[in-house]
Order: C-alpha cells, then structure tokens, then sequence
C-alpha cells in the first residue's frame, strides 16, 4: 500500500518522534488530527473522504511503527484518537462516521502488513476515548467500534472472531479510562460486532456471536437486540 499525504505525515512524525525521544503517542496523535482537518477543508463529500484519510493515517503509522521498532499498540492508538478528534472539527462524528472510520483503519493496518486482528483493541480504546470528546455517546460509540473492527478484519482476510474480542476487551479498557460502565459498553461493541458478522455470512455471524458471549475480562456480556440503526 502506498502511503498518501496524510499516511505520510502520520508516518514521518512518528519517525522524528523516535528520534527525538519524545511522546509516541502524543505525536502521533497530533499528526494525525492535523492531518485529517488540513484533508477535509474544502472537501465535497466530506464522509467519503475521511474513511479514506482514516485508512491512510492508521496505515502510516503501523508502517513507521514497523520501520522503527516503536510499540505498535501506541501508533495505533494515537493515529484513531487523532482521526476522529480531527474529524469532529470538521463535522459531525455520527454512528456511521466511526463505524465506517474504524473500518478503515483496521483495513489500512492489514494493508500494510500489521497485524489487524491484534490492532482492534487499541484502536477500540482509543477510539472510545476519542469519541467522548466529539460528542458520540459512550454506548453508540462501542457499537459503531465492534461493527468496524468486524468489516475491516474481514476485507483484509483477518480472523473476524478474534478482532471482535479484542475490540470488545478494548472498549473495556477505554470505559475505565473514560469512566463509564464497561459492561454497557462492552455489550454494546459485542452486538456491534455481530451486526457487522451478519453483513458478512452465516457463519460469520456464529464464529462472532461464540466470541463475544459469555464474560471477557472479567465483563458479562449481554448482547442487545434489535439492533441500533446507524445514521
């Protein structure tokens, strides 16, 4: 995958971060935010665009991660905070928005040989935290994460049952940071993510549901139904 501005953006501060000894994640944040807002000022479709910035920026980050030994999970981490604070200075972060925003970049982190499964988790914290600030609500947040992380595993030839835990466990994490209840959260990023099963196959929808059941990290899941419809 070649990397556009915004990837190489992300990835160049990275880079000098490393060399500078400063803060990754910070960095990498920054990058990321100042990114997004420089690509969408102007821009006709603005939520088109931004699932493709979002792509590129979690992309860039991994690839600089990988080049320079620094911890994955933080570059990730920093790259989703940063794109979806820099996407809420633009518009309006919607349901739609994250779920499609976190496809990206799950898609991107595949797409440039990092391991997409492994990277839901941190994306999923972060991107709960993120969506605190622009004004997404904490359970619609979780539902939007586990629905992406599904489809973005899934167009990169992930295991889907995995990233769905993961993202699951990480929305738990980032409900203790942010201070809100993890097993709202956490049941509603597991529903999220078995709605975004079933716009895969059957046996999708299974392999997900007997992941995400039961209790993860010491959090009962209970999976919501109906669905929520995302705008």
């Amino acid at each position: 995958m070649v990397l556009g501005d915004c990837g190489k953006k992300v990835s160049d501060a990275v880079a000098k971060t490393v060399e500078g000894g400063g803060d990754i994640v910070e960095a990498t944040e920054e990058a990321a935010r100042s990114s997004i807002v420089s690509g969408l000022h102007g821009a006709r479709d603005v939520t088109r665009e931004a699932t493709g910035l979002a792509g590129d920026a979690a992309a860039g980050a991994i690839q600089a991660a990988n080049q320079t030994g620094t911890e994955v999970a933080k570059t990730v981490k920093g790259a989703i905070v940063g794109v979806i604070r820099g996407i809420g200075e633009v518009t309006t972060v919607t349901m739609g928005v994250l779920t499609d925003t976190i496809r990206a970049a799950i898609k991107g982190t595949g797409e440039v040989g990092g391991d997409a499964t492994a990277a839901a988790r941190h994306t999923a914290e972060g991107a709960l935290e993120a969506s605190k600030s622009v004004g997404v609500k904490a359970e619609d947040a979780a539902f939007s994460i586990g629905k992406g992380v599904v489809k973005g595993a899934a167009e990169v030839g992930g295991d889907v049952a995995v990233a769905a835990r993961n993202a699951v466990e990480g929305t738990i994490d980032g409900a203790k940071r942010i201070g809100v209840k993890a097993e709202d959260v956490a049941s509603a990023a597991a529903s999220g993510a078995i709605e975004g099963a079933g716009e895969i196959s059957e046996s999708t929808v299974k392999a997900v549901t007997d992941a995400v059941s039961g209790t993860i990290s010491g959090v009962k899941i209970v999976v919501k139904a109906p669905f929520k419809k995302e705008q």
